[in-house]
């Protein structure tokens, strides 16, 4: 115990030492003593006097300005690095509350709504909420002078999160979702290539291609404002440029949202995701109450010995397979009273999972292999829930309820809204729906000014320019939910949930783009600031088209796509610094 604080300490003491820069200092003793001493050398400055007390130099290399101004009057502000990057997380950290609220209460929203209007027009539109309200304030604070240079962590943000999104998370869910490439196609949980760049990778559906398709038609705003504004050299002509983007731009989201709602072909596919992942979970709570002895060891570890019982027990025959026949029956005997459950669909479903070898029969190795690989996933997504005591596979009957309830907010093809709207507690639904709403709102409302002024103050203190700390900081924000969600559902190693994400993904930047872009034109137009963010724009369009085309005429990604997708990210950084500050290009 000593040894730790001891060690403590230490660390406490190198981080004041880390925070001091210069500092006054002077003689404890009184200085009459060293005047009668003969041996005394000067130094040239014996006749300075300094202050009485000792005191930290504020004048640091490490700091914006002398002083700052505290937002709404009470919020704290910082002149050092340091204290701007503690105000960063900080700020982070409640933004990235505002876009989870935001997105569990239009989730909400379903049970009222129904997934036609909610889903197509409503959901896009609060998730991208943070993200405009960031791009907002930017362009409001202060003078013009002030705004035209805060704006440009708005810029940054739209840009990063396009970028960041179509790159690193991109690629992250190709590694985790990657499965043997045969004939082009990902076999579904067949994961034997390891890291080979050319056999190894994901396929998705046409479905998907669709979606990347209408992600490049989201860029065009873009092109529209930029082109013109290299080709017109007066002021007048490039204003009327900025106005017939910001029009494009908004005819285009109000087009994206009414296609979703008249062709909700993407939550007709989440519907059936759903009812699958249901079925499985189910499935492992029916074989969880039969088994002898626990799924699961001490150390959290599948148990391979009761699964093995398990598949003793489904084996009905004794043959040492698991016909169709005997999975149908299992299916039956579950009794799934939540959902409409076609059984024929789920047993052939299921027998894909299991049939690795495609020899139409789930031997035992295919069976405790499957098995296990689904109990490590349950595991795991209910150890990021902080569930205290995952190996106890009571966290089954909390997810089960989960995937009941995104299935319920999902499936309402048979019934009308107002029955759907009926189903539950339609008032406790409603004010629950309205509140974290009206909290994410809020949050971002409040919190978006101090943000900015915060990556403001810490570009000042660290002379970086404020766009690439914007850059690279807010979308971590902003979109870390979407991001552990994409990356969470393409680690199911299957085609369908390939697809499922990279459609979820091409969307999010599809919104961005056309939201936040209206926003940014409209700031623009109505503060009469200029336009000077060439380089940026051309490296959003670069990336949307480059993967969006990419995506848009292909549907495997093998392993050597991830490189490409990764290098993007430094090579956008170092193309605006290159386009901005060396050739001088706006």
């Amino acid at each position: 115990m000593s040894k730790h604080l001891t060690l403590s300490f230490l660390l406490l003491f190198f981080f004041f030492l880390i925070l001091c820069d210069t500092s006054y200092g002077r003689f404890i003793t009184h200085r009459t003593y060293f005047s009668l001493s003969s041996d005394l050398v000067s130094d040239g400055v014996q006749q300075l006097r300094g202050p009485p007390y000792l005191a930290l130099n504020r004048s640091s290399s490490f700091s914006a300005e002398s002083t700052c101004e505290q937002t709404y009057g009470f919020l704290p502000c910082s002149t050092t690095v340091l204290g701007n990057i503690f105000l960063i997380v900080i700020y982070d950290y409640l933004m990235f509350l505002s876009a989870t609220y935001l997105s569990n209460g239009s989730e909400v929203l379903l049970e009222i709504l129904g997934p036609g209007i909610v889903g197509g027009l409503l959901l896009p539109i609060l998730g991208a909420v943070p993200d405009a309200m960031l791009i907002l304030v930017s362009g409001l604070s202060g003078s013009t002078e002030t705004a035209q240079s805060q704006i440009s962590v708005g810029m940054g943000l739209l840009a990063g999160s396009t970028v960041t999104l179509l790159t690193i998370i991109w690629g992250t869910c190709v590694i985790v979702g990657k499965c043997d490439l045969v004939d082009d196609v990902a076999q579904d949980a067949q994961d034997t290539k390891g890291f080979n760049l050319t056999e190894s990778g994901v396929s998705t559906d046409i479905w998907t291609s669709y979606t990347a398709r209408i992600m490049v038609i989201s860029a065009m705003p873009f092109l529209i404002v930029q082109i013109p504004v290299q080709v017109l050299n007066s002021t007048s002509g490039r204003h009327l440029a900025v106005w017939i983007a910001l029009i494009f731009s908004l005819l285009l989201l109000i087009s994206y949202c009414l296609y979703q709602v008249l062709q909700p072909w993407i939550q007709r596919r989440k519907i059936s995701y759903v009812k699958h992942k249901h079925v499985v979970l189910g499935l492992l709570r029916h074989l969880r109450d039969r088994a002898v002895g626990k799924l699961l060891r001490d150390n959290g570890e599948p148990n391979e010995e009761s699964i093995k019982k398990l598949f003793s027990a489904v084996d009905t025959n004794g043959d040492g397979n698991i016909s169709y026949s005997e999975l149908r029956a299992l299916i039956v005997s579950i009794q799934f009273e939540e959902i409409d459950l076609n059984k024929d669909e789920a047993a052939n479903k299921l027998m894909r999972d299991f049939d690795t070898s495609q020899d139409h029969r789930v031997d035992e190795a295919e069976f405790v292999k499957v098995i296990s690989n689904w109990l490590k996933r349950a595991r795991h997504i209910r150890t990021a829930s902080r569930n205290p005591n995952p190996q106890t596979l009571r966290f089954l009957d909390a997810i089960h309820q989960d995937t009941y309830r995104e299935h319920d907010l999902l499936d309402v093809d048979d019934e009308s809204d107002e029955e759907f709207e009926d189903a539950g507690d339609s008032r406790w639904t409603s004010i629950k729906a309205v509140l974290l709403l009206l909290l994410g709102t809020l949050i971002a409302i409040a919190f978006a000014d101090p943000l900015v002024d915060a990556i403001d103050n810490f570009a000042d203190a660290t002379s970086i320019p404020s766009f690439f700390v914007s850059f690279i900081a807010l979308p971590l924000a902003t979109n870390s939910r979407e991001a552990v969600s994409t990356i969470t559902s393409a680690s199911h190693d299957k085609r369908i949930t390939a697809s499922l994400t990279f459609s979820e993904l091409y969307g999010v930047v599809t919104i961005n783009n056309v939201l936040c872009i209206s926003v940014f034109l409209a700031l623009v137009n109505i503060r009469g600031l200029t336009w000077d963010f060439s380089s940026e724009v051309l490296v959003i369009v670069i990336v949307s088209v480059l993967v969006g085309g990419f995506a848009s005429f292909r549907t495997h990604f093998p392993l050597w796509t991830v490189l490409v997708a990764f290098l993007l990210y430094p090579f956008s950084l170092v193309l605006i610094y290159v386009l901005h500050y060396v050739l001088g290009w706006s």
